[in-house]
């Protein structure tokens, strides 16, 4: 590796890629912090948004009463597909106003922009995903706080009914994280690609 390391071609930049009378890039952060944190905020409140009008919906179609009403499989099928798909197209719109926002790069090869495009749309993803769940577990500890405890006789059959339903959330919810990464990743290309074609 310290060969192929200290070959000089791998240290010289290639004229045609990079040609002399360009000036070269500042030397700050290749992050644009602003444009992640605006899609950040953009994300979250779309999240949030998207999850109240997803409430709105979920409680107009259950009942208290037996019989009427979605079935309880139904709806949690429903709120699952809700819950993935708001947060697919919170961070579409997050990366894409992070790529969106950001400062034109002068003088850099195209790779090298699309790569801090994605970069920038992986970041707002990364951000708004680690904001929301914070938020999520100081609500989910807070409420265990005022909670009466109940002492309801627990069976071997509803534990394992629990466990299912933690084993498929568990699962869901990462496939649609990973999902999310990659949509997010790709909204920042093309935000970025958008503002350099409009200067």
């Amino acid at each position: 590796m310290a060969l192929i390391m200290a070959n000089d071609s791998y240290r010289a930049v290639d004229p045609a890629l990079y040609p002399g009378d360009v000036p070269p890039a500042s030397s700050g952060s290749a992050v644009s912090w602003s444009a992640v944190s605006a899609g950040t905020v953009a994300a979250i409140a779309l999240t949030l948004t998207l999850l109240t009008l997803g409430s709105a919906f979920g409680l107009a179609s259950v009942s208290a009463w037996p019989g009427v009403g979605a079935r309880p499989t139904t709806f949690t099928i429903g709120a699952g597909i809700w819950l993935i798909v708001t947060q697919w197209l919170s961070v579409a719109m997050g990366g894409y106003l992070a790529g969106r926002l950001r400062v034109r790069w002068h003088g850099l090869h195209g790779d090298e922009v699309f790569f801090r495009d994605t970069a920038h749309g992986l970041l707002t993803w990364a951000t708004a995903t680690v904001v929301m769940a914070v938020i999520t577990v100081v609500a989910a500890a807070l409420s265990t706080v005022a909670a009466t405890p109940i002492d309801a006789p627990a069976t071997a059959e509803a534990a394992e009914a629990a466990r299912k339903v933690a084993a498929e959330l568990a699962t869901f919810t990462g496939l649609s994280l990973v999902v999310g990464a990659f949509i997010g990743s790709v909204s920042g290309a093309i935000g970025g690609r958008l503002r350099d074609l409009h200067p």
